[in-house]
């Protein structure tokens, strides 16, 4: 089977750098909900060079820009899933990058862990 993330030509790209580009999530946690995705096809964060965690992070920043412009967010929760008993089902490295708005859940303590959205299920 093809890498889904591989196929960036069918991609709405969002933001992008030599080493990276940046995807709104086909199935969101939360409004405004970005995939950061490396170019280069590995599939842990622990396989990153410097050179890509630099450009993961310059990459992060901006869609940072964007989502605040957009969705005026008022705070994220950033994450990795690494391998499938962490979560992982698309074994390209991809960073998710979650906006969180005032009272979206009763009690924010715990990350996303209790988000509960009426947006599309999250499958990964």
């Amino acid at each position: 089977m093809s890498c889904l993330f591989c196929g960036r030509e069918f991609l709405d790209i969002i933001a992008e750098n030599e080493l990276v580009f940046a995807i709104y999530d086909k199935y969101p946690v939360n409004l405004g909900h970005v995939l950061i995705i490396p170019k280069r096809h590995y599939a842990s964060f622990y396989e990153s060079t410097e050179e890509e965690l630099i450009a993961i992070y310059e990459i992060v920043q901006k869609c940072k820009e964007i989502v605040d412009s957009k969705y005026k967010p008022t705070g994220y929760n950033i994450g990795i899933n690494i391998n499938e008993s962490a979560g992982q089902t698309i074994m390209h490295l991809h960073v998710h990058m979650i906006p969180r708005y005032d009272g979206d859940v009763e009690d924010p303590r715990g990350g996303i862990r209790n988000l509960k959205t009426q947006l599309v299920p999250y499958k990964g």
